[in-house]
């Protein structure tokens, strides 16, 4: 999906004292500004639509071979002592 610039202005003291701020909390302007516009996008569009855009952008994933089913062949019992040949008879 094709990305877009977004620019803001901000004044730099104020911008400064929040790079300060957020750095404190190992986070960036950045990733808070993502965050927020994720937010926002969930919070306007609605979710049918982004379902469909989801859809849409996913990358289409490549389908497994499908696995031969196993034969089911049906094996004999092992003869019991009543089957098995006696020699010498009684």
């Amino acid at each position: 999906m094709e990305k877009n610039e977004i620019t803001l202005s901000f004044d730099g003291e104020k911008m400064e004292a929040l790079v300060f701020y957020l750095k404190k909390e190992n986070t960036t302007v950045q990733k808070k500004m993502d965050e927020a516009l994720r937010l926002l996008y969930e919070q306007t569009v609605p979710e049918p639509l982004r379902e469909y855009l989801d859809a849409k952008t996913a990358p289409a994933r490549p389908r497994r071979p499908t696995r031969p089913s196993p034969s089911r062949a049906v094996s004999k019992p092992a003869a019991g002592p009543a089957e098995q040949v006696k020699e010498g008879g009684v």
